[in-house]
Formats: C-alpha cells, structure tokens, sequence
C-alpha cells in the first residue's frame, strides 16, 4: 500500500532521466562537472590564493618603502612628492572598503578580496586601504587608494589596478574546463548513439516476435556485450522457429491421419445403414463427423493463421462486403456501416477467417442486432463486429484472445474449441493490429479489430513456421 512518503519519491524518480542515453550523458556531466569544481576548489586554494598573498606582500613592502621614503624627506620635497603622485587630503567618497562582488566576473571580484584582505594584513594599522570603481562601473579602470605619510600628515595616493594587473590565468583555465566539459558530454552523446542502434533493432525484433512475426537475423559485429545479446536473440529465434516448425508438421500429420478414418467411417456408415433404414442415426452420425471435422480445421487454422500468405493490396470494405453478402444469404442479416478506407497490404485470407470467425461468434452467441462498422484512425484501418446478446463480463474479455477460452455463455454450444478469437488475435497482430472488446452502449458486445495501414518489414514478410 502506498503511504504519503512515497509520492515525493514518485515525484523524485519522475524527473530522472529515463533513457540509458540520457542517463549516461547525465552521470558524465555530473562527474565531469564535480571533477572541474575539485579541480578549481584544489587550484584557488592551493595555487592562486598563495599567489596572490605573495603579490599583496610584495605591494605590501613597495607600499612602506615609498611611505618611508616620504617620511623622511625635507616636508618641502615631501609635499612635491606627494603632489607628483596625485595625492589628496580626503579619500574620494566613491572609495569603498568593502567593494561589492560582481556575479559576472566571480573570480576577478574573489580574487580582489583575498588581495585587499591580505594587503591590509600586512600594511600597517595608520595606512588602510580603499578600493574605487570608475564611474562607468568598468572593474578594468579600477584604483587602489592607500594612506601614506607626507610631510607628517595623512595623505591619500591613488595606484591604477589596470586589467593586466588584476587578470590572471584562472579566466582562461575555466573556460578550458568548460570547454572540455562539453566536447566530454557531446563525446558521451556520440558513443550512446552508437550502442542505442543495436539496442534500438533488439527492441524492434523482440516486439516483432511479440506480435507473432519472424525478424531477420540480428548482426552481431557490434561491441562485444550487445553483440552477445544479439547473438542469444538469434538463436531464441531459430529455436522458436525449428519449435513451430514442429508443431505445424505434426498438426498437419494428425490431421491427416484422423481424417482418413473419419472418411473411411463416413464410408463405412453409408454402406452399412442404407437409405431409408435409419434416417435419423445417420444424421446424427454424420453431424458428429462433421464436428471432429470442424474441431480439425480449427486446430488447423490457429497452427497456420496465414502467416505463409503474402500480404497484397486491398479493399478492406469489399471484403467486409462480400462477407455481409455471403452471411445474407445464409439468412443472417447483417448492417454494414462503411467508411471510407485506402487501399493497403493485408493477407486477404486470414483477413476473411478474421472477419469470419468474429461474424460468426456475432451470430452463435448475439443472435440479433448484428453489425459492422469499418473506419480510419491513426493509422490504423478499423472494423467492429457488434451485436444484442447477453454481453460477457469485463473480466472474460482478454481471457478469450487465449487459446481454448471459451466464455460461460459458450458452455452449452458444440462444435468449438475456444480458438477462435485466439485465431483473430494472431491475425491482428501479424497486421501491426490488435483486437479489443466493448460493452456496447444498449447491451450487447463490440469486438473491434485494428489493422495497421503501414505495417512493418516483418509484418509484411512471410515466415515458414507459426507463432504461438
């Protein structure tokens, strides 16, 4: 039972990346991307910051040594000193000791913190330190004002942090690294792309021996794993092949051999019992013949199901037509509501045993309101076999597409073996269809058949053997 717990966790897993290709294009990004932000963690802390200490004590001790060199000067000389270099009584009030970091150039705006930090670290505690920003806000044309000492008094002297003074190669490596992040990911992409193809065809073929088709050999000169897979694949195939193979040779071989003493019995029946002597058991003899007869050619029809007939172009509405037509003259009325269809490739054969056996369940089983409705959707060519009878419960529906399932309403009539919509099911899906049931609306049962209007290469192809 799920608890409350578990919906976040479905929200969670929802937003994974469901592909192996996205997966893995995913996991490299991250384990690239978690190695550039080690690598940069270990270079700032290890490589540049150590830098950047040594160059502020190196100002450091420039910045004393003119300081000393003011101070002990004549005042006269110190003042025409100071004057040379720009400086004044007051600070600019545009200066700022702490300057704001800028999102857009993060690594030029850290490394001008650990710069100032480490600089007022080593000046002394009467010469602090106070960065200005140009009026256009450019970081390029930025100024360092530092207080020194002229002629005895606090005076303020502006240094140029020009571009060149501030840049360094950090810039550079992370582009690198980004770049290399990428051409990693793209790389990643190429090579799942490469493994998706076979895996692709794997899939294709396996949903092709699904729907009762026979696929072409798989190759298997692809990496060594998925070559393996291929191979496996291949060999299923052939031994499900050889399998069906089998049955159909040894359906075909009973068949033959119950009917030769069905016919010899028959024989045996008609001369034994003359004309006039036993009407009655005689049809009743003969009515049992025919029914192992039928039960024969069933079993017959669900080993083949058509798959040895090669697909052609054709008009599903006049097949339909002609089947309503034949139906009608067997006294069993059926409406016919057809749409309009292109032409397309089916086996016109299993087609008509489809339509057969759904028309005539329509007419064993619901009796009255018989009809068939045909049309287009999603590409997909649809025909619906409807009637009045009694309905079957939701439960039953799927059950029936099995092999030797008959419903409770079948209990009472002879002569069938539950294969029939078994048959119908095949038939569909070697079309690229399948086959559903509905309530219909009144009462009643809907069996709707959908053939697909492109079917597949293994679709169209014909195999040697029947597919269970």
């Amino acid at each position: 039972m799920a608890t409350p717990a578990d919906s976040p966790r479905r929200e969670a897993r929802s937003w994974l990346p469901r592909s192996l290709l996205s997966r893995n294009i995913a996991l490299l990004v991250a384990l690239v991307a978690l190695t550039q932000v080690c690598s940069l963690s270990a270079l700032l802390h290890f490589v540049q910051r150590p830098r950047i200490e040594r160059a502020s004590i190196i100002f450091s001790d420039y910045v004393k040594v003119l300081d000393g060199m003011l101070v002990a000067m004549p005042p006269a000389e110190s003042r025409a000193a100071a004057a040379r270099l720009n400086a004044q009584r007051e600070v600019p009030a545009s200066s700022m000791i702490e300057p704001p970091m800028n999102p857009l150039r993060f690594f030029r705006s850290w490394q001008r913190d650990v710069f100032l930090e480490a600089l007022r670290r080593h000046l002394p505690a009467d010469m602090p330190v106070r960065w200005e920003i140009a009026d256009n806000d450019q970081e390029d044309e930025a100024r360092l004002w530092i207080r020194v000492h002229a002629a005895g008094e606090p005076t303020w002297i502006a240094l140029p942090m020009t571009a060149d003074a501030q840049a360094s190669g950090i810039t550079t490596a992370i582009v690198l690294s980004l770049g290399l992040a990428l051409l990693a990911a793209l790389t990643g992409w190429l090579i799942q792309l490469h493994l998706n193809r076979p895996l692709a065809e794997l899939a294709h073929a396996a949903r092709g021996v699904s729907a009762g088709e026979t696929p072409a050999a798989l190759p298997t000169d692809g990496p060594t794993e998925i070559a393996e897979v291929s191979r496996a694949f291949n060999q299923m195939t052939d031994a499900l092949r050889q399998a069906e193979a089998t049955r159909a040779l040894m359906l075909a071989g009973v068949s033959h051999d119950i009917r030769t003493p069905l016919t010899k019995l028959r024989l045996a029946i008609a001369m034994a019992l003359p004309r006039g002597t036993n009407d009655g058991l005689v049809a009743s003899a003969e009515s049992y013949l025919d029914t192992i007869d039928t039960i024969l050619q069933q079993f017959m029809d669900y080993a083949g199901s058509g798959e040895r007939e090669a697909p052609q172009p054709g008009d599903l509405n006049a097949l339909a037509g002609q089947l309503v037509a034949d139906f009608a003259g067997l006294g069993h009325e059926f409406d016919f509501e057809e749409s309009t269809l292109p032409s397309f490739a089916f086996r016109p054969v299993a087609v008509m045993r489809l339509l057969m056996n759904l028309m005539q369940n329509a007419v064993v089983y619901g009796r009255t309101g018989l009809s068939i409705r045909t049309w287009q959707e999603n590409g997909f060519a649809c025909v619906s076999v409807r009637d009045r009878g009694n309905g079957i419960r939701a439960e039953e529906l799927e059950r029936l597409k099995l092999p030797f399932s008959r419903g409770n309403n079948a209990r009472g009539h002879s002569g069938g073996t539950g294969l029939g919509l078994a048959i119908v099911d095949r038939i569909a899906r070697q079309h690229g269809g399948s086959l559903t049931f509905l309530d219909r609306e009144g009462g009643g049962l809907e069996a709707v058949v959908k053939l697909s209007l492109n079917p597949s290469p293994f679709t169209r192809s014909t195999s040697t053997a029947p597919r269970t």
